[in-house]
């Protein structure tokens, strides 16, 4: 939790992030061996906190009410409290410092929680992740009670899984990097032009490193400010017009700059993929250009002397409008493209797939923004694993402008995430639809769960309590290790159901972290599309599914598109801006996507769909 602003005033902090701050002082508690009613009473805490109203908490601390909320007693009552006033608490920065590093390094390793590395440390001794891979490696583990040779391999993959998922970033957490990053070297008076390039620059869903390119006109300041800022660890290279730092998080980046005249050639060279890079040049060539992130020339060289009589042909062609700009005259991507015949390329398309020849034809099609969307389905409340409240997930979306809202808590299997068992489902439907009639903002809301697809296939509720809901996203929550016939069918099974609207996160991939269960995607967008069912893009940064490389071709055979934050928060509700950059990647527009509709098509395609089913 940051308590600090960019200019070192503290901005506060929400209810979610003291929640945070205790469940991270469980969890070391729980690695010391501390008494686990302590550890229970910091969990117990956490969960309070996030299921009342972020409105609420300000008033309760000042009225020093936090005691009378069950749950919370007269400790954990002061700590909300500094933490609330300060953002910092002494006893967190000493609890931190009182556990072993290699410890917490353990609990990045997929699958290893406190109760597992805390027996690890005492009945092995070990302490780094560099002991633990040899414990497993030697079958130390494997001997262990409570342990085994299944667990045991499971702890070699995770970190195996966490040295690879090491090297790259979210796409989310290095463009939180990259952003002030660009905006104070654009702010820098020796700068005239910056951006972000690289796999950054074309959306891609983690990113390896970060690129900054640079137009200036004095180049010491801007590499002492690039050098010095905030979070930047080491200073890896520092020459004349490149520089590379290391922040604290891992992430790397690398700052070049240029004439201004060469800005828009490198702009270009350093944001697309090796593939659009080597079409580009090889396009160029054609024309009897030289592409390159220095400027595009007569390829046979401006030097000699066929090289200028090309250029003087070329500049007589380009007087007459039918000839490519050559070198400084090219200011902008837009002018490069049309150098070369183009239209201009969405940086998010600059994979070498297939978008020079639809850009040569005039075929690329107008991609989604994020102003195109009127709402999303796929949110979650603390009804149940949330971490705000209907009324807050509803005020804040109409806070976005959005004309509707979609409600999909757990269900009930997902025993893990506090799933609604038909009852507390019940309740929630009235509440939602208390809230319509309240009519406390425009927002529509829209009743619906995120219904389990049960190992077999069969959902996690009857077609009686389904009927009662707006929607139904159907998802894989369990059983992960069936293998890909069996995990295909028992999607497909789902999507058969008359009453499923959307299935939910395809291959359940946790990005960086688990990978993908096995499944033919193929077979199961064929089914979607059979049955008339939608298939989200979950936008949170850690999903991203369905990935981008399907959409495309399963967009042009008719497949509907719902962009889905998957938002447990408030907060959560910005993730459709991931999903846009993944939806730009799949070629997806405005008409492939369900929740650009407006409000009443909405609706109509909603209860056109529940009425057949009931038929």
């Amino acid at each position: 939790m940051s308590s600090a602003g960019s200019a070192g005033k503290f901005r506060g902090v929400t209810k979610n992030e003291i929640a945070d701050t205790l469940h991270e002082i469980a969890t070391l508690l729980e690695l010391k061996g501390e008494n686990p009613f302590k550890v229970r009473a910091y969990q117990a805490g956490a969960r309070t906190l996030e299921a009342i109203e972020e409105s609420e908490l300000a008033g309760l601390i000042a009225e020093k009410r936090l005691e009378s909320i069950k749950g919370i007693g007269e400790a954990l009552a002061q700590k909300i409290a500094e933490l609330h006033a300060t953002g910092r608490l002494e006893f967190l920065a000493k609890l931190r410092a009182s556990v072993e590093p290699g410890l917490l390094q353990m609990l990045e390793v997929p699958g290893l929680g406190p109760k597992k590395i805390k027996a690890l440390h005492e009945r092995l001794g070990l302490r780094t992740l560099a002991e633990l891979t040899a414990a497993c490696t030697d079958g130390r583990v494997a001997a262990l009670d409570g342990f085994g040779e299944k667990s045991q391999q499971k702890i070699l993959e995770g970190i195996r899984n966490r040295e690879a998922y090491g090297k790259r970033h979210l796409w989310w957490d290095a463009e939180a990097v990259a952003a002030p990053i660009v905006a104070g070297l654009r702010a820098l008076s020796q700068v005239t032009r910056a951006e972000s390039a690289g796999s950054l620059r074309r959306g891609l869903e983690t990113v390896g490193d970060l690129d900054f390119l640079v137009a200036a006109s004095e180049v010491g300041p801007v590499m002492d400010w690039f050098c010095t800022r905030p979070g930047v660890k080491e200073v890896t290279a520092r020459g004349e017009t490149k520089a590379s730092v290391r922040f604290e998080s891992g992430l790397q980046a690398d700052l070049r700059i240029v004439p201004a005249e060469q800005f828009v050639f490198a702009l270009h060279h350093f944001t697309g993929s090796k593939d659009h890079n080597v079409q580009m040049r090889q396009r160029a060539l054609a024309r009897g250009l030289s592409m390159s992130e220095w400027g595009l020339v007569p390829a046979a060289g401006e030097g000699t002397a066929k090289g200028k009589a090309e250029k003087l042909k070329a500049e007589k062609l380009k007087s007459e409008g039918s000839a490519p700009a050559v070198g400084p005259e090219i200011q902008t991507e837009a002018e490069l493209f049309g150098a070369l015949g183009l239209r201009s390329i969405p940086p998010e398309l600059r994979e070498g797939l297939g978008e020079i020849e639809a850009a040569e034809a005039g075929e690329l099609p107008r991609l989604v923004e994020l102003a195109d969307l009127r709402g999303a389905f796929h949110n979650h409340t603390t009804a149940s694993d949330g971490r705000s409240t209907l009324a807050e997930m509803a005020a804040a979306a109409a806070a976005l402008g959005w004309e509707y809202l979609g409600i999909a808590d757990h269900s009930k299997s997902s025993f893990q995430a506090n799933g609604l068992n038909e009852e507390r489902l019940a309740a929630q439907v009235a509440e939602i639809r208390a809230l319509n009639a309240a009519r406390p903002h425009a927002l529509r809301v829209f009743t619906g769960t995120e219904c389990d697809i049960l190992p077999d296939g069969r959902l996690d509720f009857d077609d009686a309590t389904l009927a009662t809901l707006d929607y139904v996203v159907a998802s894989v929550h369990s059983a992960f290790a069936q293998d890909e016939a069996v995990m295909t069918a028992r999607i497909i099974r789902a999507l058969e159901h008359p009453r499923v609207t959307m299935l939910g996160h395809l291959t359940g991939r946790l990005l960086l972290r688990r990978e993908p269960y096995r499944v033919n995607a193929g077979k199961v967008i064929d089914a979607a599309i059979a049955h008339g069912v939608i298939i989200e893009l979950n936008a949170s940064p850690m999903r991203l599914d369905m990935d981008w490389r399907h959409w495309r071709k399963a967009a042009e055979r008719g497949l509907i598109c719902s962009i889905n934050p998957d938002a447990h928060d408030t907060a959560g509700l910005a993730y459709v801006r991931a999903g846009i950059n993944a939806a730009r990647k799949g070629w997806l527009t405005p008409a492939h996507i369900l929740n650009t509709r407006p409000l009443a098509e909405v609706a109509a395609r909603l209860a056109g769909k529940a009425g057949k089913r009931r038929d």
